[in-house]
């Protein structure tokens, strides 16, 4: 009797260490699609860091936050990790999409031109260089996702590629008015 008992403890006992380990480990998936498992020892903004679970002794191994997908945790939770996850990639985005989105509403471009033609390029470099100075407002910033707008990094990254743009406009009106007026001036000395 005591026998078959022992033998019974060591089975559970065996079955538990097993069910043990299988479970308590994290399931990294990877945007390639592979799944990795591991005990996740650390994320910051950046990287995840992880030992693998048939070596917890071992090295400590480092991934890419943008090339997770997500974390099953041991207690069955899951971290997904979007597709924007640092602040390089934050900045990158909101450059995309100000060049994407911002058609450069109410710049300043279309008065800067109309002053240089009716008055003298010199008069209007007044408008441009004021116009050319500030940054786009943001009713004018024509943003399509409000929630990527609190990310400090997006939001910056957005308003510079703006203001550029918005600069842009506002110097090629500049030098189209420009040589508007001077065309006229030549053509009326000639006629």
């Amino acid at each position: 009797m005591k026998k078959n008992n022992m033998k019974k403890i060591i089975l559970i006992a065996f079955y538990l260490s097993i069910s043990v380990f299988t479970f308590s480990q994290d399931l990294l998936t990877k945007k390639n699609g592979e799944d990795i498992k591991v005990k996740v020892t650390e994320i910051n903004q950046t990287e995840i860091k992880f030992k693998k679970t048939d070596n917890l002794s071992g090295p400590t191994f480092t991934i890419s936050k943008s090339e997770a997908l997500m974390i099953r945790y041991e207690d069955g939770t899951k971290e997904m990790f979007s597709e924007v996850s640092n602040n390089a990639d934050m900045q990158s985005k909101g450059k995309e999409d100000a060049i994407m989105y911002y058609k450069g509403k109410n710049s300043g471009a279309g008065g800067t031109a109309v002053t240089a033609i009716l008055t003298s390029p010199i008069l209007g470099l007044i408008p441009a260089i004021a116009c050319s100075s500030t940054e786009p407002s943001d009713g004018n910033l024509g943003y399509k996702n409000s929630e990527l707008m609190k990310n400090s990094d997006y939001n910056r990254a957005y308003t510079e590629q703006a203001h550029k743009i918005k600069k842009k406009k506002i110097w090629s009106a500049f030098g189209i008015g420009s040589g508007i007026y001077l065309g006229l001036i030549i053509f009326l000395a000639i006629y």
